[in-house]
């Protein structure tokens, strides 16, 4: 005797269908695992990164360090035709408390994350979505995240993209709450993630005479990370004359040591002695930035010695994203 099949469940539409485990059964109720199913859509979604996802906005360069070489730092935002009645503000925030995606505050302001997973491969659309979803939400709580359709605005449709980008590197996280000392009383939760990313944070500095540049302490050596607008060949170029004619060194003990490749940008690293502050690379920084605008503007052919220092510094690229 056949035995007989168990019900079918009912199908869900594609936009009601949650995010589950690779090998779970995906929750449309096809019977398949959800990654031959709705996980492939997902899958190759997340595949298909926009390679430059803030292009366009206000800051590129000092998006992409805070997104992946700054700790804690802070930005007010700007939006199209200005903020909505009952928010005072919407602030950039490198991360935010539980890894929330955004936060909309008591107030009504609008702390958005920065430093969160894409589910759609195009940073820029999922932050347009949690920004949306924030401006939205109820004072006092936080936006979850969510897989993100994958038709939808861009944080360029969102943002005043005339407005400018200013910075503020913090020490660490308490600019999460107004009230550190009250938000501990009543909030544990909100108090142990406090301590715990102010524990990990690295000492950073913007430095103020050239764009994109920060510092960092560590405990074996600092570091000045640069993240520059140029296009990656150009640069590599420019950066193979100047080592080849001596002028990529910041001052005594420092050294170009190679680069990051994030979000479509090149960050040249320099390793900094214990004792290089942050104030005594800002005069080199700025005498760099003019010999590398000679160098950038340089179209002869690279010779021999230039073309084997340019291979160095490409073997020295790691990719962050």
């Amino acid at each position: 005797m056949a035995k007989k099949r168990p019900a079918a469940k009912p199908q869900l539409k594609d936009g009601e269908i949650p995010v589950v485990g690779a090998r779970e059964p995906c929750p449309c109720g096809s019977g398949r695992r959800y990654k031959a199913c709705h996980g492939r859509g997902a899958a190759h979604a997340a595949t298909e990164l926009v390679q430059r996802p803030f292009e366009g906005l206000p800051g590129e360069c000092d998006w992409v360090a805070l997104r992946e070489l700054v700790p804690a730092a802070t930005v007010p935002l700007h939006l199209k035709g200005g903020l909505p009645e009952g928010v005072p503000s919407v602030t950039l925030a490198t991360v935010l408390p539980m890894a929330w995606p955004a936060l909309r505050r008591e107030d009504g302001s609008v702390l958005l994350g920065l430093q969160n997973d894409s589910s759609s491969g195009d940073l820029a659309r999922d932050m347009a979505d949690t920004l949306e979803r924030a401006l939205a939400t109820e004072p006092g709580n936080p936006v979850p995240a969510r897989r993100v359709p994958a038709e939808g605005p861009r944080l360029q449709d969102l943002l005043d993209t005339d407005g400018v980008f200013e910075p503020v590197v913090h020490s660490g996280f308490e600019f999460w709450i107004p009230d550190a000392a009250g938000a501990q009383a009543s909030s544990p939760e909100i108090a142990a993630s406090l301590e715990r990313a102010n524990a990990a944070a690295i000492p950073t500095v913007k430095l103020t005479g050239v764009d994109a540049a920060y510092w960092c302490e560590t405990p074996e050596k600092n570091h000045l990370r640069w993240v520059m607008p140029h296009p990656e060949e150009k640069l590599l170029d420019a950066l193979a004359r100047m080592q080849v004619a001596g002028e990529t060194s910041l001052g005594e003990g420092t050294k170009l040591v190679g680069s990051f490749r994030a979000h479509g940008l090149m960050v040249p690293v320099w390793d900094l002695p214990t004792a290089t502050t942050a104030a005594d690379v800002e005069k080199p920084a700025a005498q760099f930035a003019e010999k590398l605008a000679k160098a950038l503007a340089t179209d002869a052919p690279l010779t021999s010695e230039e073309r084997r220092a340019r291979g160095g510094l490409t073997n020295r690229q790691v990719t962050l994203s």
